[in-house]
């Protein structure tokens, strides 16, 4: 069973993977605190049992007995790659910005490499730029695949009324980029940058005046897809108070 524990200073919250079909209706409720959705929004218990059963993780942080986050991921297959898609992880707001996320996705690494796993990958919303900088410049994920409106429109209040427009994560696990990164060393980054900003208070933005945030994701939409036709990736992220930035350069496997 893949468990992880986080700093000394934080021993209270380990991360275990869960494989009790029982236990699987804690990915339910987490979904409903963490992020607000309704029933219909909501992935049932079942889709975990399945995950699980299917080479997939489901994993769950504990600050001892109290859940306090989870990662649900599924087997994949592309081109003859087997590799895991992490379709969510997720931590309750009393909880964030205390190192839980970034345990739990140390805790699908670990649990990828012991498996021979070399590749994770994960969608997020390129207008959450905390999400942005830690998923590019705290794990060493890059991103090359931008997919318009994933999911619809949805009842969420994190998505705004929005296009769910997603950027593709992938995470290749033993590679030199990602062990630099996860071992703070650093990283060098090539002469051919472009970059592609978004105001550092979108997420206002998002909530006073939705048609204006539109305007801002059709706009950032359109300049990252056009690098990425061009052949360029995200391979670092800059945040300040004014503006999140992915800087892109051209990338070959």
């Amino acid at each position: 069973m893949t468990e992880a524990t986080a700093s000394p200073a934080k021993q209270a919250i380990t991360v275990r993977s869960i494989h009790d079909a029982q236990e699987m209706s804690v990915g339910v409720e987490l979904q409903q605190r963490i992020w607000g959705y309704v029933p219909l929004d909501t992935v049932p218990d079942q889709i975990f049992i399945v995950a699980n059963k299917t080479g997939g993780q489901v994993m769950v942080a504990y600050d001892a007995d109290k859940p306090v986050g989870f990662a649900l991921a599924f087997a994949a297959v592309r081109d003859g790659l087997t590799y895991l898609h992490s379709h969510m992880v997720g931590v309750i707001d009393e909880y964030q910005n205390r190192g839980v996320g970034r345990l739990l996705k140390l805790a699908q690494r670990d649990d990828a490499i012991e498996r021979g796993i070399a590749l994770i990958e994960w969608t997020f919303d390129p207008l959450q730029l905390k999400n942005a900088y830690f998923n590019i410049e705290r794990l060493g994920a890059i991103v090359r695949h931008y997919i318009p409106n994933l999911y619809g429109r949805t009842s969420s209040p994190l998505h705004a009324g929005l296009p769910t427009d997603r950027l593709v994560a992938q995470w290749w696990v033993r590679s030199p980029r990602v062990q630099d990164v996860l071992n703070h060393n650093a990283r060098r980054i090539g002469n051919h940058l472009e970059k592609v900003s978004i105001p550092a208070n979108i997420r206002d933005i998002c909530r006073d005046n939705p048609q204006a945030a539109e305007t801002i994701q059709s706009a950032f939409r359109e300049q990252f897809s056009t690098h990425i036709a061009a052949g360029r990736a995200a391979v670092g992220f800059e945040l300040d108070a004014h503006v999140g930035t992915y800087l892109m350069e051209p990338y070959e496997n």
